[in-house]
């Protein structure tokens, strides 16, 4: 299953890192992350608990690039 969320980061680079970081999260089969419309795209493994696996997609997304927001 695949979602969209809204994101807040300055810079595409930032964005970056973020999308960089989701996709080394367990439970995200693949991510991408547009700057200019400030959207993350997830994808999902089978049978994880979304929510969960949000947030620590948000966790490691503030190590990496600690202003920027995930909104879940």
């Amino acid at each position: 299953m695949a979602k969209t969320y809204g994101i807040e980061v300055d810079c595409a680079n930032c964005a970056n890192k973020m999308e960089e970081a989701a996709k080394a999260t367990a439970g995200v089969k693949d991510c991408t992350v547009n700057f200019m419309a400030l959207k993350m795209n997830v994808t999902f493994e089978d049978g994880v608990d979304e929510l969960g696996v949000m947030k620590e997609v948000r966790k490691n997304c503030k190590k990496v690039e600690d202003d920027c927001e995930v909104f879940i």
